[in-house]
Order: structure tokens, then sequence, then C-alpha cells
């Protein structure tokens, strides 16, 4: 039996302003009973045209079919109309609300009868095999529970065509896979299922088809089945590109940094650190996985002398002096003052790492001011330096006085960590870099680890892409609610095994050591 098409995208674009085009004359078929995933690197306006489907834009030229007629969709309510539902990377969920509350809430004006709207919830839950508990408030979920709360409203609201972004950004594999069996399940039920992703393995594991977008424009569509990670990567770049991540052996491997039994506990009470123990080696890659909010931001941050410990220390080992300073509660001036070469890329790229209304010069100069509070400050090697950086690391910009908020996240990225390796660091910590980048940059930045490896730098890898950190890290240590789960061999570990880990409880924790 023929499938019909879902939604049909006919010669649909989209610009900003006068110089920004995001879609360029797309034509695009999504059908029912498939789950379809959308390729493109960063800008290629994936977001902006499924934004376009779910009434968050509207195009300025061309055709949007649903079900063979065509539909004007120019707001969220629109798309609802028209059963169709986006589940944003962002989640869109009142914290103090249960997920029965969140879940009905804007239904008609907020008149509704919860008890009966309880027992719809729970008939879908089961339906597609939904782990919900109704009545749990959202601030007391994981990430994989906030997500089930936000497919669940949409299909509440009766939509048969899902847009999902970046649905397993920071879900672990076993909860991933859970996730693809309930997609799967609402594929056979007749439901047209888009995905938005950079994870080529699970575009192949999961999709019936590919479409991939380049620079605003259609590339092309293929079947899941006969295509591989390299054609994929060829379609969305333009060229061929290599994917795999080298790993050499570390070399004169010396102690460079000691976290002892560090606590830090929050303005409330709460635990957030709890007897975290672990040693980063020179000339070696630690990776740190964890579900997320399980510590992994405070811990590089206790490091970095932004926040307070209650217990525990932090030891540096000077390879040129041979002294040993406790960095603890220390700030990053006084640490800077010792004589310790720490840089930190925060995953807060344009909070904590950048200043977005200053230019690329500028935030060069935020590195350097300390070292002379002269109200004239010299740009020259500031400049020098932001224009090393725009061309070694191909970062997109017009010039390099045009504020940092108006490039592109990878862009932004590259002029962040370029920065802090151009302080010649001896243990350098990064948290989530990739995150949200397209494949070229991802690559860029993973090559530029390895260099920084090569020269002895201890490297702190914060991230959430199992595969990457199997493949790039030579241990990974595992945060599971504020406590270390366990430290394994990134050459012999498995996604499966780091998976379990991270969903160890408290006290197996403390079994574990």
């Amino acid at each position: 039996m023929e499938k019909q098409p879902a939604i049909e995208l006919k010669n649909i674009t989209k610009r900003f302003g006068k110089t920004v085009i995001a879609n360029k004359n797309v034509n695009l078929t999504a059908y029912r009973g498939e789950i379809l995933s959308i390729l493109g690197e960063n800008g290629s306006g994936k977001t902006t045209l499924m934004n376009m489907i779910s009434g968050i834009y509207f195009p300025d030229e061309g055709q949007i079919f649903i079900n063979g007629e065509e539909a004007v969709i120019s707001s969220p309510k629109d798309a609802f109309d028209y059963k169709i539902g986006m589940i944003h990377q962002h989640f869109k969920l009142v914290d103090v609300f249960s997920a029965a509350e969140n879940i009905v809430l804007g239904i008609d004006e907020g008149k509704y009868n919860l008890k009966n709207s309880i027992g719809e919830i729970k008939k879908i839950s089961e339906q597609y095999g939904f782990d919900l508990d109704v009545e749990k408030k959202i601030y007391t979920m994981s990430v994989s529970e906030k997500q089930t709360v936000e497919i669940v409203k949409v299909l509440y609201r009766g939509a048969d065509i899902l847009i999902l972004d970046e649905p397993t950004a920071v879900l672990t594999p076993q909860e991933t896979e859970k996730l693809f069996s309930i997609l799967r399940s609402m594929r056979d039920d007749g439901k047209c299922i888009i995905i938005i992703t950079h994870k080529l393995h699970e575009v192949l594991s999961l999709s019936d088809r590919v479409s991939v977008l380049r620079k605003g424009e259609y590339v092309g569509t293929v079947n899941t089945a006969e295509t591989n990670e390299a054609e994929l990567t060829e379609m969305m770049v333009g060229k061929k590109v290599n994917l795999n991540i080298k790993r050499e052996e570390p070399k004169n491997v010396e102690d460079r940094l000691i976290v002892d039994n560090i606590t830090c506990v929050d303005r409330l009470g709460a635990t957030i650190l709890d007897k975290v123990s672990f040693t980063a080696k020179s000339g070696e890659i630690l990776g740190i996985a964890g579900i997320a909010g399980s510590g992994q931001r405070e811990l590089l941050e206790s490091i970095a002398g932004l926040q307070h410990l209650s217990s525990g220390e932090i030891l540096y080992l000077d390879a040129k002096t041979g002294k040993t300073e406790n960095l603890r509660d220390k700030t990053p001036m006084q640490i800077r003052n010792m004589g310790v070469r720490l840089s930190f890329v925060p995953e807060d790229r344009l909070g904590m790492g950048l200043v977005g209304n200053m230019d690329i010069i500028d935030n060069m100069m935020l590195r350097s001011y300390s070292r002379g509070h002269s109200m004239f400050l010299k740009r020259r090697k500031p400049k020098d330096l932001a224009m090393k950086i725009i061309h070694d690391l191909d970062v997109v910009t017009p010039n390099a006085f045009t504020p940092v908020r108006r490039l592109s996240g990878g862009n932004v990225q590259k002029v962040l960590v370029g920065r802090e390796i151009a302080a010649s660091p001896t243990v350098l910590m990064v948290a989530y870099p990739v995150r949200g980048l397209d494949i070229n940059s991802s690559y860029m930045i993973y090559n530029l680890l390895n260099e920084q490896k090569e020269k002895g730098v201890a490297i702190i890898f914060v991230g959430e892409d199992l595969d990457v950190l199997v493949e790039l890290c030579d241990r990974i240590m595992v945060i599971g609610s504020g406590r270390v789960t366990g430290i394994v061999d990134g050459r012999t570990a498995t996604k499966e095994e780091i998976g379990l880990l991270m969903t160890k409880s408290k006290q197996e924790g403390e079994d574990n050591g």
C-alpha cells in the first residue's frame, strides 16, 4: 500500500532581513507511517524550516500542504489545529506544576476536568509504552521524564505529525533506545515523525528516510537502508569528510591535577558534589559522563575558582617547579597569579565564556586585561590573536570587530576554544564543547583537543555523546547524583556500561568507591 503524504513543502523560502536567507526554495515531503530525519550543518535551515511547519515562523514564499490540502499555518495554535506538534530541545514546561497539569495547560482556556484528563493521559501512556507519573512535579523529574511529558502533551492535543528537535541530546543510551522504541510504535500506528539531529548513528538506526539541507537549500532525500555515514556527511558538507577521531597513546604521563574528596553544597543546603576524587594527567584526555545536572558544571567551576567547597582539596602539580599548589577556594585571579596555567571553556558560551556585545578582539583582551589596568589598553596583540583564530579555525565572520553574539553557535565556540588554547594551558577544561555544532566544527574541536594532548596538556572533557567519549577519551569518569560512580578505560568501555554507571544510585556510588 502506497504511503500517504502527511506534509508537503513546495518552494519554501524564509528570509531574515535583507541579507539572510535561512531557507531557499525547499521542497520536502514527509509521509504517514514513517520516521524522517532532517540533517544539515549549523545554519543549514533545519530548525527554521520546522518552525514554519509548527507555526513559529511564516514562510515568505512557497506553500505547505497537510494531507494533500494547502494549509496556512500562522501560529502554533494553527499547527495544533492541523494536528502538528513540535517537541523543542529546550522544554517548555512549568516546573511547579505536575505532569498532568502541564499536559492540559492552555486547553479550553483552562476550563478542564483534571480527573477525566488524567484518565485520557494514562490511556495514551499505556498505548505507546510511556512510563509517566501524572502527579509528579516537573522540578523533580529527570530530563527523559520531562521529554515524556512534552511528547504526551502533543499527543493529548491530538497530534499525528510530531517534530522532535535533538531529542537525544542529554539522554543515556538506555533512555535513547526506549525513546526510539516508542517512536517506532507511533510510526507503526500511522503517525508521521520528523526528527532533527546531528547524530548520524542514530539517524541510521531509527529513521526510514533522511532529507539533507545545506546552506538553506534542499540537497536530497535518501532511504536510510541504502546509505551510510560517509554519504550523509558528504551530502551535508558538500565534500568528503574524515569521520575518524584519532586517539594516540598518552606519552610522558604525569599527575597534573589531583581532586581529593571535594564536597560542594548549594545555598539551599543540597549536596551537589559529594566526596568527588580523581586525577587528571598530562598528555591524557579524561572524559566526564553523566546525566544532565549530576554536578558536572559545579565540578569544573570548583576547579576554576568559581565555586566554594565545603571540604576537600584541589592540588595542582607544577611540572616546572615541582611545587604543589592547593587551588581550593582560590579566585580565578589568585589561581592565575600563582602561575597555574588553567583554561576553562564553560558550557555557557555567551554567559560565562564570552561577552556577546563585545567584538572578537575585545573578547581576546578579557584574557590579558588583568596584566595591566591602564585605561589605554593595547589592542595590537589581542587583534593579532583574533585574526589568527579567525584564520586558523575558519571562523565565519564579517571581520574581527563583529560582536560575538552575531556569530553562529559553532563560530562562537571556535572563538572561545581558540582563546583558551592560546593561553598555553597545562590544564584545559571543556564543558560540552561541541553541543549543537555541525560535523565539521565538531571534528575541528576534537582535533584541537588532541593537539593539546600531544603537547602534554591535561584535558578534562565533559561530554554528552557517549560515542564521542568512547572514541576520544583515554579514561572516562562517570558522575551520578554528585558522586563518582566509576572510572573506565575509554579503549575498552562500552556505551551500555557507561549508561548503567550514569543511572547508578547514590548508595551504589558509595559501594563503588
